[in-house]
């Protein structure tokens, strides 16, 4: 059996897990901001968000404060902390789930782990100035992402690669001897390709199809597809259409190894994931 060290909590990975997406900002790219008004953060419409995904079958939650859509502006810091520490002081006292805080900044990180946060999620890989120094010295399960470019304001500017599988994976690699080599334990860690993230259509379809290969890797996969351009572009649907494109690649992800599925629909992407374990899982015979 897997098992992911948040801070004292364990995820078991022994099957896979459904992430529900909590953005707490007012230009997510697929829900405008459905829990932000007039720059005050409600926190209970974000705790009634969150207890309907745990509803459906999410064991963990991922509270943002800064869109990480292409183009995105940058948030600071300030007003980043007060967009989700809120949040996650009140989630951790109502919810027995993992809180997952998608952040790239340090100062957010240590403030999000003291208010009761499991696993950091950084689409950056941690690459601020303190920001891997202060993760390291949390016990908080850690995410990193590939992503070409460095940051989502420019990710999307020409992305080019000789092989897009093969980049991912060294980047990867690299990554998880960075954090051994810091004493982070495997338990600690998960990998994320970075789908959406500096990469075209095509770099997508590529990596998706040959992600067994980074799951030889070792450490548990985070994937995240969920309504992303990858899908629109080949179904040719807008953000609010694409649910049944975002489930198809669920189930290959899900068949190829992934361990956590970050998704804004949770109760549909729960039933893709278990019935795609159960046909993976059947034996001949029995």
């Amino acid at each position: 059996m897997t098992v992911l060290q948040c801070a004292g909590r364990k995820l078991d990975l022994s099957t896979a897990q459904v992430m529900g997406i909590l953005n707490v900002t007012p230009d997510s790219f697929s829900d405008g901001g459905s829990v932000y008004s007039e720059r005050q953060l409600s926190v209970e419409m974000a705790l009634r968000k969150a207890v309907k995904m745990v509803g459906e079958g999410a064991t963990l939650i991922d509270i943002g404060g800064e869109s990480t859509r292409p183009g995105a502006d940058p948030v600071p810091v300030e007003e980043e902390l007060e967009r989700v520490i809120p949040v996650v002081e009140r989630l951790s006292q109502e919810l027995d789930v993992v809180l997952s805080i998608d952040t790239s900044a340090p100062e957010v990180m240590k403030a999000a782990a003291e208010a009761g946060a499991g696993l950091l999620n950084d689409v950056r890989s941690f690459s601020r100035p303190g920001a891997f120094e202060v993760a390291a010295a949390t016990d908080l399960a850690l995410c990193v992402m590939h992503m070409q470019g460095s940051s989502p304001a420019t990710m999307q500017l020409r992305p080019h690669y000789e092989d897009v599988t093969e980049e991912v994976e060294h980047f990867l690699q690299f990554q998880q001897q960075r954090c051994r080599e810091a004493g982070i334990a495997d338990d600690r860690l998960l990998l994320d390709p970075g789908f959406g993230f500096g990469k075209t259509l095509q770099h997508n379809l590529e990596l998706l199809n040959r992600m067994e290969r980074l799951e030889k890797l070792g450490t548990p996969l985070l994937v995240g597809t969920s309504r992303k351009s990858m899908i629109g572009l080949t179904l040719n649907k807008p953000v609010d259409q694409r649910l049944y494109g975002s489930l198809a690649t669920v189930a290959l992800a899900v068949s190829k190894g992934a361990k956590i599925i970050r998704v804004h629909d949770v109760a549909p992407t729960v039933d893709v994931v278990r019935m795609t374990e159960a046909v993976n899982n059947e034996t001949a015979g029995e």
